[in-house]
């Protein structure tokens, strides 16, 4: 945990969630949390280290709540936003599936959004916004088919007002842009950030530095601004093994 102002704990919460096989610390090294200082946010950062097998036994969700969301609330927290990278973002998407209203904003950096054959089909009605789901019962029961859906409703206004906003970032070169240009044409202006490259920390930093120049998150008081920051590294807390 690293807070906003000497030991003082603030109203909100920035939660970190890390790429497969990549770790939490790696946020602090790449700049994430020094950015958000550098910019005066009142804004805590705590990096999570989720490991890639609870993707994997679909675990993440609860653990992800029960371990690390539930008890920020209960610590005095009003605002936890989260912030995925590739999978790390998926996983941000899904939990607000699973659990609506539990988080108040979600940024998504290069995320995996599903299989291909999805994205395929979404291409070929003509995007998110004309696209329609299929109904009956679904093929499989893998997390895509109802997460995109879920994704659709960004492209109302009337929809979107009762989702947390969510911000998109990505390479033009990732290998998963086909999918996330799918998702920037149903958010809304402002919203999604893109940059030249592939999947990857130098594209994701200076995605994240962009989006904080206008993510609606609050600034420090001006009488914190005299007082020096704190400059030990942010603590990963691990969820529940």
């Amino acid at each position: 945990m690293k807070f906003a102002k000497n030991d003082v704990r603030s109203d909100t919460l920035l939660v970190f969630l890390p790429g497969a096989f990549l770790k939490p610390e790696e946020f602090e090294r790449e700049g994430f949390v020094n950015a958000v200082r550098e910019r005066e946010f009142e804004a805590d950062s705590l990096l999570v280290d989720a490991d890639v097998s609870y993707y994997y036994d679909q675990t993440f969700i609860e653990r992800l709540h029960q371990d690390v969301l539930q008890p920020q609330r209960a610590a005095g927290y009003r605002s936890i936003w989260l912030v995925g990278i590739s999978i790390g973002g998926f996983g941000a998407l899904i939990h607000e599936l699973a659990r609506p209203g539990a988080v108040d904003g979600i940024v998504a950096l290069a995320p995996y959004l599903g299989r291909r054959p999805i994205g395929a089909e979404i291409h070929k009605a003509g995007g998110l916004r004309a696209w329609k789901a299929p109904e009956g019962p679904p093929p499989d029961e893998e997390v895509d088919r109802k997460l995109w859906p879920w994704l659709q409703q960004y492209a109302s206004p009337q929809r979107a007002k009762h989702l947390p906003p969510l911000y998109l970032g990505f390479g033009l070169s990732d290998r998963f842009a086909s999918n996330h240009q799918l998702l920037a044409d149903a958010l809304p202006p402002g919203h999604v950030f893109t940059t030249e490259g592939g999947h990857d920390w130098p594209q994701w930093s200076s995605l994240w530095r962009k989006m904080l120049d206008v993510l609606p998150l609050p600034a420090r008081a001006r009488e914190d601004l005299r007082r020096p920051a704190a400059t030990s590294p942010a603590m990963p807390m691990a969820i529940a093994a």
